[in-house]
């Protein structure tokens, strides 16, 4: 399975991007998939995930409410929705799928598939 990242770019503050992730290969829409994002000296650091088994999207609490991750099974592609974007959310971007257990999804090691990562850039 591979993962495409695109939709990166720089924005001022306040506005929006939305990025995408599309999965090739063996995919069978069976992952959760998500993201995770590094800013520029800091640790890699969990996003967002849609969770297959129960249907659900748990988020980091620096995104809650600005956020959002949806899917389209038919394309296998997810999509990161980014509003209100703040100066510190600028990072690379990664896309992950795979099937983390229980609390491991804000694990990066969780996940079996990542993608090459796209640059988000928030001006103030």
């Amino acid at each position: 399975v591979q993962l495409q990242a695109s939709g990166g770019g720089s924005v001022q503050a306040g506005g929006s991007l939305r990025l995408s992730c599309a999965a090739s290969g063996r995919t069978g829409n069976r992952f959760d998939m998500g993201w995770f994002r590094q800013a520029p000296g800091k640790e890699r650091e969990f996003v967002i995930v849609f969770r297959r088994n129960n249907g659900r999207t748990y988020s980091a609490d620096s995104v809650k409410g600005r956020f959002t991750i949806s899917r389209d099974d038919a394309k296998d592609t997810v999509y990161l929705q980014m509003d209100s974007l703040k100066p510190e959310d600028t990072a690379v971007y990664y896309c992950v799928a795979g099937f983390p257990i229980l609390s491991a999804y804000e694990s990066w090691s969780a996940y079996r598939y990542w993608g090459q990562g796209t640059l988000v850039t928030v001006s103030s």
